[in-house]
């Protein structure tokens, strides 16, 4: 399985450049629309480092999801049973961790960016919106299968991204007393 994991991680290497050529003017607007909307004095404050983060992640995200595949090249099928790709095979049991490590950063970078993303039912909830986007879209386009699995995997990455953000804002909060972004502006 470890092995099929980092086969797939190899190939969508390939994107990253690509991803970064979008993602980076993408962080660009999305800097100067977070801008405009707090007005020139409220700004975005301290949050250029994880707005652009984020910006570039959902490039790099969206890029393996949809970009990486042909379209029309599966069938539009639809698997609503739950734990359905676990346990088949070591290939399947790679795609659902790879589900799970795709939506880490997701729920890290939410509650860095978005204050009301620091509750857990909060980031979950936009977490699971999220994948349910990207399914139906992957669905609509031919792009890839819809699976619940797939979003409960990535539902569960979004919640482990979170718990991570927590652990490193208390070692924030325990070396410099509160952590910087507690001080800035949110959007």
């Amino acid at each position: 399985m470890i092995e099929y994991i980092y086969k797939d991680m190899l190939s969508m290497v390939r994107y990253l450049p690509y991803s970064l050529a979008v993602g980076l003017p993408a962080a660009v607007v999305c800097l100067l629309a977070a801008r405009l909307w707090r007005g020139k004095e409220g700004g975005v404050k301290g949050k250029y480092v994880p707005v652009a983060v984020f910006a570039v992640y959902l490039t790099v995200m969206l890029t393996i999801t949809f970009l990486s595949r042909e379209s029309g090249t599966r069938r539009g099928i639809m698997d609503l049973e739950l734990f359905s790709t676990w346990g088949i095979n070591d290939r399947n049991n790679a795609f659902v961790v790879e589900n799970i490590l795709l939506f880490i950063p997701y729920g890290f970078a939410c509650p860095w960016v978005f204050r009301r993303a620091r509750n857990l039912f909060c980031c979950t909830l936009i977490g699971a919106v999220t994948s349910l986007g990207i399914e139906s879209l992957q669905l609509l386009t031919r792009r890839g299968y819809f699976q619940i699995d797939d979003i409960l995997t990535n539902t569960l990455g979004t919640i482990l991204g979170f718990l991570i953000y927590w652990l490193w804002r208390g070692v924030c909060r325990i070396f410099r007393g509160t952590p910087a972004e507690d001080k800035r502006e949110d959007l």
